[in-house]
């Protein structure tokens, strides 16, 4: 005789759980209680009724809503809290991209549909790459919100490939361009100052416009990142910094510190605290402001520079300044220059592994391992 597969409760149930296809908050399956007072026999037969419903999307919230309606949902509400750059990223997707399936139900979702927006996109893999990252979040967060079956969208997802897009490799500063950055004779203090900032601390542009003359402590010689700004229209607005990182102190090189200590002195004696600023109105920096500066460095740096300088940006210089860093380790740690770009640890690696991979002897390494 087969033995039951559960067994009788102190209740006098049959009792057992069972995943209902959805998921908790922290990624868990949601399960959930059956029971049966009849026999383990009867338990059974609800589990595979729970699965039977699951397999054919009916183990979900009973709703006509329309894909494109969710999306937008998903956006102003689950969305509202990322930086403005990231929302106007999904908000793209979903009104330039997923507005084509604006007749679809959510229940209804395929794999085809997915495969669709991908084709329209075709040849353009940075896009391919945000709709199918934005599909995803989506169809996730329908799951969670008992919209969808969990193994719908697993299995949309499972069989769509993943998209091939390498961004740009960002270069560094040329040793032309480098050398050209103190040669340069700036129209303006500001300008020095500020393509100095970049050069010798690695700050992000919306970091280094936001810096007030509190900022700096050039006792000890360091300068603090606690804010920074963003441009969504030409006036700048206050956000935080980009990570948990980006909070930091930074100490300033020798290199740069005579000229970035006058320059906050200077700003401090005029009565101003914010250190870049539109020059009739001596307010934040507007966006028109900054690509004027921008402009009158390269102008400045080009004038003096013994090669063409071609798409000179600021990443460059953050780039030019995380990658001097990685060829002093080991003597700083990776976790530390992580620290000073306002990043992660995994960002570092990732983008800097060649020169990681340049720096080991590996021969060497083995040989001196073994011989003991």
């Amino acid at each position: 005789m087969a033995s039951k597969k559960y067994k009788l409760g102190a209740d006098g149930y049959y009792q057992t759980k069972v995943w209902d296809g959805t998921y908790n908050s922290d990624g868990s399956k949601h399960r959930i209680s059956l029971r049966s007072d009849k026999s383990s026999r009867d338990l059974e037969r609800q589990v595979a009724a729970v699965k039977a419903q699951i397999e054919s999307r009916n183990y979900v919230r009973n709703t006509d809503i329309l894909f494109i309606e969710y999306c937008r949902s998903w956006l102003s509400v689950y969305k509202s809290r990322r930086s403005n750059n990231t929302k106007r990223m999904y908000e793209n997707i979903i009104e330039k991209h997923f507005v084509v399936l604006n007749s679809l139900n959510l229940k209804d979702v395929e794999r085809i549909h997915i495969e669709t927006l991908l084709a329209n996109a075709e040849g353009k893999k940075r896009t391919q790459q945000q709709i199918l990252l934005t599909f995803s979040a989506v169809l996730k967060s329908a799951v969670s919100d008992k919209l969808l079956a969990a193994n719908v969208a697993d299995d949309i997802l499972r069989n769509t490939d993943k998209v091939d897009y390498k961004p740009k490799e960002s270069r560094p500063l040329t040793p032309a361009e480098k050398k050209a950055v103190f040669d340069a004779d700036y129209k303006y203090d500001s300008d020095q100052a500020y393509v100095y900032l970049i050069y010798g601390c690695g700050l992000r542009r919306e970091e280094c416009v936001a810096l007030t003359v509190f900022d700096f402590n050039f006792k000890k010689k360091e300068l603090s990142i606690s804010r920074a700004y963003e441009y969504i229209t030409n006036t700048p607005g206050i956000k935080d910094p980009k990570s948990y990182n980006g909070t930091r102190t930074i100490p300033i090189p020798a290199k740069i510190l005579p000229v970035v200590q006058n320059y906050v002195e200077n700003v401090k004696h005029s009565g101003r605290t914010q250190l870049f600023t539109t020059m009739q109105y001596k307010k934040p920096l507007t966006k028109s402001a900054y690509d004027k500066m921008w402009g009158r460095i390269v102008d400045a740096m080009q004038a003096v520079c013994s090669e063409e300088i071609v798409k000179l940006t600021g990443h460059v210089f953050r780039h030019n300044y995380c990658s001097s860093l990685c060829y002093q380790i080991p003597r700083i740690s990776i976790k530390r220059i992580a620290q000073l770009m306002g990043d992660t640890e995994e960002m570092v690696m990732k983008v800097y592994s060649h020169i990681l991979a340049e720096k080991e002897d590996v021969a060497g390494a083995v040989n001196d391992a073994i011989n003991f």
